[in-house]
């Protein structure tokens, strides 16, 4: 059984298509909801769907090692980032080496890097005037966005389009297949040991 925690930051729409995707798995459990902010909602998702969920404390994300104490608990053997803000600290990197993921809204290695989250990437897209944008699925290292890229798909961006309109498309691509690229990654390994 390969047991994950989510990390996010805001509203939690990609933690819920994880959830709603794995729910009855006999190979994936989501045991924890981990977010920065006492007020995301995805803290209300995890109370709906009774998971377990964790607020984080910034300070000590950075400056101790408690975090991996609640894992051990929950048993979490592969972490997701679904929208979550922080950079993971150099400890917890190494502790889930090619077992901690992370969607950027955006083809990387375009539009990555510190501070390039949501409307702030569809808003660079569309000055940009591409032709397209997409989605990338990515190990996580302890840099925004740098690890080794997993899975990419695009879609195709109209001359009309406005970065609602892009970031909509984006977020089509992200709940299709963020979900079964888990489920494929954990299917290939064994993440349970």
């Amino acid at each position: 059984m390969t047991n994950i925690a989510i990390f996010a930051s805001g509203t939690g729409s990609n933690a819920r298509k994880i959830i709603d995707y794995f729910e009855g798995s006999e190979n994936v459990k989501i045991r924890l909801i981990v977010s920065n902010k006492q007020t995301a909602k995805v803290l209300d998702i995890a109370k709906e769907k009774d998971i377990p969920s964790l607020v984080i404390n910034r300070t000590e994300f950075y400056q101790s090692e408690n975090i991996l104490e609640k894992f051990s608990i929950y048993e979490v053997n592969f972490v997701v980032l679904a929208g979550f803000l922080l950079l993971i600290p150099e400890y917890l990197v190494t502790a889930f080496p090619q077992r901690m993921i992370n969607i950027h809204p955006a083809l990387l290695p375009k539009y990555g890097g510190k501070g390039m989250f949501g409307m702030n990437v569809h808003k660079a897209v569309y000055e940009a005037q591409e032709k397209t944008s997409g989605i990338t699925i990515h190990y996580v290292n302890n840099a925004y966005d740098e690890g080794g890229i997993i899975f990419q798909t695009e879609c195709e961006l109209k001359e009309q389009d406005q970065p609602e309109d892009i970031a909509r498309k984006v977020q089509a691509l992200e709940h299709h297949y963020f979900p079964k690229v888990i489920e494929q990654l954990v299917l290939q390994k064994d993440y349970s040991s």
